[in-house]
């Protein structure tokens, strides 16, 4: 990459209104595949998900029963009994998710047109370099405020609280630096995760508070709706136990795939934006 195109990079203001409807039309030109792949990859292993997994209503009631002020070797016990049922469970459908962000971002974004399985082997082929990023960010996100707190608590507890609220905004503030990590991965196919890093870093220089107001709009709005929906679906618990979690693992499966596509359509428009190709039409992928 030139000087020229980093420095047209940089100086690129972000208009949310335009990436939204890029993220919009995105959707409309390609709903059929975008719903199966959607489907496949983030509705099922959420309802599996809901239905296998160990019951949270049993860890809180364990939680409860520690009393006020459970010590932490109580509370990680508690903890690590839940999740030692459940690891593998997570871990399988982490990875047949991110193998699903990857390719439906191939399928939308790739000029090249490929097929759904063609979009889908690109996903499997990322995935190392997609989880290396992620935990590379999730270990910076954390090391960040955690180090801030260690060392206010050597101070004292004033200003162990103080930095451990600077280290939230700045936790906060690396996750929108580095938010744009799939699509980099995924459309300009940079398969070295702390390069995908530095990308993403770079890609966002100046849209920052942007991006911030962007990303809690999206998230306010699905909390709302989240909790419109579960009060409806907790309707279906006065019928049976059984039937109630049906119905909660069908509804927070559809607002997971939801949720999930549009975030992932909205993070290829800014892409798009911010690496000034968003003047190229959007295209059905199947014509």
């Amino acid at each position: 990459m030139g000087i020229r195109e980093t420095e047209d990079n940089m100086a690129t203001k972000l208009d949310l209104g335009r990436a939204w409807n890029e993220a919009m039309a995105l959707l409309s030109a390609n709903k059929d595949v975008v719903l199966i792949v959607a489907a496949v990859f983030f509705f099922l292993p959420n309802v599996i998900a809901t239905l296998v997994l160990p019951s949270q209503d049993a860890l809180m009631m364990q939680m409860e029963a520690l009393g006020d002020q459970p010590s932490p070797e109580e509370m990680m016990a508690v903890f690590g009994d839940y999740f030692s049922q459940s690891w593998w469970i997570y871990i399988v459908f982490g990875l047949v998710q991110a193998v699903g962000v990857m390719g439906l971002l191939a399928l939308l974004t790739d000029s090249s047109r490929p097929t759904v399985g063609e979009a889908l082997g690109f996903g499997v082929k990322a995935l190392v370099p997609y989880l290396v990023a992620q935990i590379l960010f999730g270990l910076i996100m954390v090391a960040v405020p955690f180090l801030l707190m260690a060392i206010g608590g050597l101070i004292g507890i004033g200003v162990a609280a103080l930095l451990a609220f600077v280290g939230m905004i700045l936790a906060v503030y690396i996750w929108i630096k580095f938010s744009l990590i799939s699509p980099v991965i995924a459309i300009e196919k940079v398969m070295n995760p702390i390069s995908a890093l530095a990308r993403s870093w770079q890609l966002t220089k100046g849209n920052s508070f942007r991006l911030l107001a962007f990303y809690a709009l999206l998230v306010i709005c699905v909390m709302v709706l989240w909790l419109v929906v579960s009060m409806v679906l907790s309707l279906f618990s006065v019928m049976g136990e059984e039937i109630g979690l049906f119905a909660m693992a069908i509804g927070s499966g559809l607002m997971s795939m939801a949720f999930s596509t549009v975030m992932l359509l909205v993070l290829a428009a800014i892409h798009r934006q911010l690496t000034g190709t968003d003047g190229e039409p959007v295209s059905k992928t199947f014509e």
